[in-house]
């Protein structure tokens, strides 16, 4: 349930571009790593406490954010899209081959693991989480801030300009919305929520490397979002818990196929060709979502046609 919440917190942060803007981002894992490295390097070489880590881990993310999204938003589309997978890449690469740093496909061992320091209440009282019902707390409150924070930021004056954007970026505009900028701290606020997702992961799991942090884990974490609902928080919840356990399954009964893990990842694709075939909101469509594709509009929809409907006659019929 642990690796279940690391995907949520995922989930909700990448949810953002697609979800409340309308862009396709292939990159996410980029910033996950990013997280992942700054938490490890910090904690081995000058021994932070993981409370500090944490915002300087998503200060990080949201400053690769900002510095990749201000020239790469005027982009849209497939070109977007690309950006973002060449940013994840160049993120592998560096992480394998800068060994000075990173220790390259070695690997980064020693990473500590979360600690609380309450010794200047009670010398005896200074704890490690090297259990599971520990960690699961931590990841449960980083959940519950992300969660709070998303919800508030839906209900703003930035999520609203963000569904504008989404759903007709000229009308946006027209009314003195910022495009850019507002892309911008999208792209930045959703780094930072990866960044803060790799920080746990490194001090929970203890062990990083490059392969960790592959395309396939941003493609994962898309499924999720495009499964729970694209811009409904509460379904990239539910889509993150859905693909974790359906991961697991896959694993074993693959493995008792004889078939390698990653053939799991074929069935991921799978889901996603079913899901934009049947279902292009998700399972759980997000209210604001466009009425093209949003099936609680259309409903709503048709009802209000339904009851317009005699008005209409009788006020033709007295004509």
């Amino acid at each position: 349930m642990t690796l279940a919440m690391v995907y949520m917190i995922l989930a909700m942060g990448l949810n953002i571009v697609p979800g409340f803007c309308g862009l396709l981002d292939l990159g996410y894992v980029g910033f996950y790593g990013i997280g992942a490295y700054t938490a490890g390097l910090l904690t081995i070489h000058y021994d932070m406490s993981f409370w500090v880590i944490v915002p300087l881990a998503a200060l990080n993310g949201a400053l690769w954010g900002a510095l990749l999204g201000a020239p790469t938003l005027r982009l849209t589309g497939d070109y977007f899209a690309i950006v973002t997978f060449g940013f994840s890449e160049l993120v592998v690469l560096f992480l394998t081959n800068e060994i000075w740093l990173t220790r390259g496909p070695l690997g980064l061992p020693g990473i500590q693991p979360i600690t609380v320091n309450l010794t200047w209440l009670n010398e005896a009282w200074y704890f490690q989480f090297y259990d599971k019902t520990p960690n699961f707390y931590v990841v449960a409150l980083l959940v519950g801030l992300v969660f709070f924070i998303m919800r508030r930021m839906e209900d703003s004056r930035l999520g609203r300009a963000w569904y504008a954007i989404r759903e007709d970026p000229l009308a946006a505009a027209s009314c003195g919305v910022n495009i850019l900028n507002y892309k911008v701290i999208a792209f930045a606020i959703s780094a930072a929520i990866g960044a803060v997702g790799g920080c746990f992961y490194a001090r929970w799991s203890m062990f990083l490397s490059p392969d960790m942090f592959k395309f396939w884990e941003s493609f994962l974490v898309l499924c999720m979002v495009v499964l729970g609902g694209l811009g409904n928080i509460k379904g990239a919840l539910l889509g993150a818990v859905i693909l974790v356990c359906l991961g697991e399954v896959l694993r074993e009964v693959l493995t008792s196929l004889g078939l390698p893990p990653e053939t799991r990842f074929m069935a991921y694709g799978l889901i996603m060709v079913l899901i934009m075939r049947f279902k292009p909101a998700g399972f759980f469509p997000a209210i604001a979502s466009s009425g093209r594709s949003n099936p609680l509009l259309l409903d709503l929809q048709k009802r209000l046609t339904a009851r317009n409907a005699p008005k209409e006659e009788t006020r033709d019929a007295a004509a």
